[in-house]
């Protein structure tokens, strides 16, 4: 498992943590400017005969709130970068490349019978923690990040062996990289209190309470490719540009995580998945069609807690599913559990 940091890198040693009293003066002269820009924008301030006869009110007190928020984060939070063991470092951020490359040295020889085409591996991490308490990520958490070799043998018999790695452009990685900054406060571990208002602010701000983060794994179904880990449902990808296509929610029968191992029935061809959410039903195994392109079966397991599901195993006559002790609870964690 592995991830990678995005392209424009922000770094957050270049961050000094304020003292309270400049936080909170800094915080004053934000809202006031938020204040201004919203309430100067609007059509109630301009003259009289340029009033539409329309004012989208809503959007406006919704434009506000949502600069308020922004502001907040930003004076209160301060994202730094969460150092590495020893034993992480190879899981380092690395930087996408802006075009393939052509390999031209090669170690030993490459089978006549290899197959040709893409050949893709994975790497990458990226770790923030917050400021109030302490919020972050686990260190095997970041942006994924998509490598591949393209095999070509040319007519001469001779290989040509080309490289690519693009990061796995999910929603939340485009709307971070509008912005030029990280904007989701880490939430996965941490002080109580600091994870709960992680998610309360990302879930007020963007509708969502936390990243959605592909760095786990590829797998093939119905002859496309699609980037996975357990937190969200999966990615399509192009793989021959790497390029992210969107979201698979199975034509919109499926609106949770897919486990990062989902596995292909013997002899129907069907995929087997796993979804698991902090509240009821905690989790609930699926069933999509040969060719990808309908959901067949889904049932509630009726399980009593939400258990962190990485894999699963599939028979021809049974699905095996590991009920780990890591578990969310949110209880728990209002109660100040980890």
């Amino acid at each position: 498992m592995a991830a990678a940091i995005m392209a424009f890198q922000v770094s957050g040693n270049i961050l000094r943590r304020p003292s309270l009293s400049h936080s909170f003066d800094h915080f004053k002269n934000t809202l006031s400017s938020v204040f201004k820009k919203s309430f100067n924008k609007q059509p109630f301030l301009k003259d009289s005969q340029q009033i539409p006869m329309q004012i989208d009110v809503s959007k406006s007190i919704k434009n506000a709130y949502v600069n308020l928020l922004d502001a907040f984060v930003d004076s209160v939070f301060e994202f730094v970068d969460q150092p590495l063991l020893p034993s992480q470092s190879d899981f380092a951020p690395v930087d996408e490349l802006k075009e393939a490359l052509l390999i031209t040295n090669i170690e030993g020889t490459i089978p006549d019978n290899f197959p040709e085409g893409p050949n893709p591996l994975f790497g990458g991490l990226k770790m923030t923690k917050s400021m109030l308490g302490m919020s972050s990520h686990i260190w095997v958490e970041g942006e994924g990040m998509l490598h591949a070799l393209y095999f070509k043998k040319d007519s001469d018999g001779s290989w040509n062996v080309v490289y690519n790695k693009r990061h796995v452009e999910t929603e939340t990685f485009k709307l971070e990289k509008q912005r030029k900054k990280p904007c989701f406060l880490p939430a996965i571990e941490g002080d109580s209190l600091s994870i709960l208002s992680s998610y309360l602010l990302n879930l007020l701000r963007f509708g969502k309470v936390n990243k959605y983060i592909s760095n786990t794994n590829i797998f093939k179904h119905s002859g496309k490719f699609y980037s996975i880990a357990e937190n969200h449902m999966p990615q399509e990808i192009d793989i021959l540009t790497l390029n992210t296509l969107g979201n698979w929610d199975v034509n919109g029968a499926w609106n949770r995580p897919f486990i990062s191992h989902p596995k292909r029935a013997l002899g129907t061809g069907e995929l087997v998945i796993l979804g698991v959410d902090a509240t009821k039903p905690f989790v609930e195994l699926g069933v999509i069609s040969a060719d990808g392109k309908k959901l067949v079966h889904k049932v509630d397991l009726k399980m009593d807690r939400c258990s962190i599901c990485h894999d699963i195993g599939v028979t021809q006559r049974y699905n095996v599913i590991m009920d780990f002790p890591l578990t969310i609870d949110i209880k728990r964690l209002i109660s100040g559990g980890p």
